[in-house]
């Protein structure tokens, strides 16, 4: 297993896959330097899993060809997926994912940290002739107030 250590004491993360070496992850990469600066004592159970989401998010959408975008898949209740447009969160414990259903109807997830269970789906792009929208990387670049450095197809 793996183990990082990130700078401000941020908590340890580790990972363990049958491709050991071949496998970069969220786990086992560490925090960017923005989501680092502040220490986790100062941020809510909320914050604190949304910018970890972020980075789940951001990850996964690297692993997409320009035919798919991220969608999000319910666990523990109705099924489906939501096509994500947006994350946010509102201390001190709740996260919100925005987006569309598989049919296009407009979606809002409300969910407790307690209870986060969240799937990432690769999924067909809504719009075929568009570039891929790729929302981990669009909210990286707010946080660091840049260019989205986007390196997918």
């Amino acid at each position: 297993m793996v183990m990082t250590r990130t700078k401000n004491d941020a908590p340890r993360a580790g990972a363990v896959h049958c491709d050991e070496g071949q496998v970069v992850t969220v786990e086992t990469t560490p925090l960017p330097e923005v989501m680092a600066k502040r220490p986790l004592a100062e941020k809510s159970a909320a914050e604190w899993a949304y910018e970890r989401l972020l980075l789940y998010i951001q990850r996964f959408e690297q692993g997409l060809d320009a035919s798919q975008e991220v969608a999000m898949g319910f666990t523990g209740g109705a099924g489906g997926v939501l096509q994500i447009e947006g994350v946010g969160f509102y201390d001190p414990d709740l996260v919100t994912f925005y987006g569309r259903d598989e049919d296009g109807l407009k979606t809002q997830m409300i969910q407790h940290v307690t209870q986060l269970n969240v799937i990432l789906r690769a999924v067909p792009k809504e719009r075929p002739s568009e570039p891929p929208r790729r929302i981990g990387f669009a909210m990286m670049s707010q946080w660091e107030g840049g260019e989205s450095g986007d390196a997918s197809a």
